[in-house]
């Protein structure tokens, strides 16, 4: 009896021991980590693809600061009160004359090259007559404006820095997809020049938009973002989730003036083409010649041609001689698209044009006696 007791008080402490082996081992699992590495832990999550990108397109944003001297015909309001002519022969000076003005503005770019390269917005530059460039690590520089081009609104800048700077590359894929990431970096309204740039962030909603001519820039195949781009921000760039420049921000659509979530980009491809036309010769040259005269298509024409809309322009006149002619293009083709983009109206055919250049072959697709045909261009120049 008495082994049989102590068999069963060894086998209770052995249990017990056990058990409180068992809470221990518990206790240490469910035990708090350490501050520091709770900090970590968060902040690691914190990182994404976005800040990432972020992180990477920051130290290659600028700044940019015009000054514009625009030349404005000022009428005297004295003059209005001397209209006899006994007056005016001692007025005639004063009723008008030429004055000039200094215009601030304000605008963002972003630097394509260690030694200083710098793309923004024409309408930011385009016309200035003094330029400088704040770079986020405070310098302020002197730049030089290499050339502009108005139809695409694109500009080049070019710094000379003390020390290789932080560059973007352009995106090489034909164009971004719809609904990925789009952050658009630059410095809005002006308000923090010389500091890291603000960021927005969206999607890619759209690509190819079209929202005509304004002023002479010709906004065609834009990139849509609801990335909020403002007065100050354009000209800077639009990058994807890689940090690469998928566009150039470049215009909102707006009643207001402020973002509503149609922020436009120029397409990085032909950011590059133009860019790269204005590091070269600081122009683009756009002295084509078709030798084609042309008339839109109104809804009498379009009746007693028997077509079935009023899309695409008709051709009125080939020069005798020109790349129309030697083409095969005949008065009265219905020009309905180029080299694979459909034409609509006339606006639509200067805006796929401006893409080419003198020497460059395209195809038109015209409907001539209700039958398709593609003919090829050769692109010439007009001299003078």
């Amino acid at each position: 009896m008495e082994r049989f007791l102590v068999f069963v008080h060894l086998s209770l402490a052995i249990i017990l021991l056990g058990c409180q082996q068992n809470v221990r081992s518990q206790a240490q699992l469910v035990s708090p980590e350490s501050p520091a590495a709770a900090n970590d832990s968060i902040t690691l999550g914190r990182q994404t693809a976005i800040t990432r990108a972020v992180e990477t397109a920051t130290p290659a944003i600028v700044s940019v600061n015009v000054i514009e001297l625009q030349q404005i015909r000022y009428r005297d309001p004295i003059a209005d009160f001397f209209q006899d002519p006994f007056f005016r022969q001692f007025l005639s000076e004063r009723q008008s004359r030429i004055i000039e003005r200094r215009v601030q503005n304000l605008g963002s770019g972003f630097v394509i090259s260690p030694d200083g390269y710098i793309v923004t917005n024409q309408h930011v530059a385009g016309n200035a007559s003094k330029v400088t460039v704040s770079l986020t690590d405070g310098q302020t520089l002197d730049a030089e404006l290499i050339g502009a081009d108005k139809a695409t609104d694109l500009a080049l800048l070019k710094i000379s820095p003390d020390r290789p700077l932080d560059y973007l590359r352009f995106s090489e894929s034909p164009e971004p997809i719809v609904g990925e990431w789009a952050i658009a970096l630059g410095n809005p309204f002006g308000l923090f020049e010389a500091a890291a740039p603000s960021v927005t962030v969206g999607v890619v909603s759209a690509t190819k938009r079209d929202l005509g001519s304004k002023d002479g820039r010709i906004y065609h195949d834009m990139i849509q973002t609801d990335a909020a781009i403002n007065r100050g921000n354009s000209g800077g760039p639009l990058i994807n989730a890689l940090g690469e420049v998928i566009g150039v921000n470049a215009a909102i659509y707006s009643e207001s003036g402020g973002s509503v979530g149609l922020g436009f980009a120029v397409p990085a491809a032909r950011a590059q083409r133009i860019i790269s036309e204005l590091r070269e010769t600081g122009r683009v040259d756009r002295s084509y010649y078709t030798g084609i005269s042309f008339v839109a298509v109104t809804a009498q024409i379009a009746e007693a041609l028997d077509l079935e809309d009023t899309r695409g322009i008709l051709i009125a006149d080939v020069d005798s001689g020109s790349p129309a002619e030697e083409a095969g293009l005949l008065p009265y083709d219905l020009i309905v698209g180029l080299q694979g983009e459909s034409i609509s109206n006339h606006d639509d055919y200067v805006a796929r044009i401006f893409d080419f250049r003198p020497g460059d072959v395209i195809t038109y697709h015209v409907l001539r006696d209700n039958r398709k045909v593609q003919l090829s261009l050769q692109i010439g120049r007009r001299e003078g």
